[in-house]
């Protein structure tokens, strides 16, 4: 019983580490890294997911904090209604993700 109690327990934990690894940046902070030169200008980091998806539509964007790293996340829908996410580095505008959205 106390192994199965301890690996909970372990489990538990790892779950939280997980969450805690990944920061949402509300709009001040992302306008005021953005501003500082620190992650590249929203303008180019949607142009890098639209280059993945010519003629789709950004429906969603979001940046985060993730293991030291800011990640911009974009969500867009082609012109075939197909949704897709993409992550891109905010800092350097490389891709890291896409993926069909499932």
């Amino acid at each position: 019983m106390k192994t199965l109690t301890a690996f909970f327990a372990a489990s538990a934990l790892t779950v939280a580490a997980g969450y805690a690894q990944a920061r949402d940046l509300g709009p001040d902070e992302a306008l005021r890294l953005r501003d500082a030169g620190t992650i590249q200008s929203f303008e180019k980091l949607n142009d890098a997911a639209l280059a993945k998806h010519p003629k789709a539509n950004i429906t969603e964007t979001e940046l985060e904090e993730e293991y030291g790293k800011y990640v911009y996340q974009v969500e867009l829908r082609d012109a075939k209604g197909v949704e897709w996410d993409v992550e891109i580095d905010a800092v350097s505008s490389q891709i890291l993700k896409d993926h069909q959205d499932t």
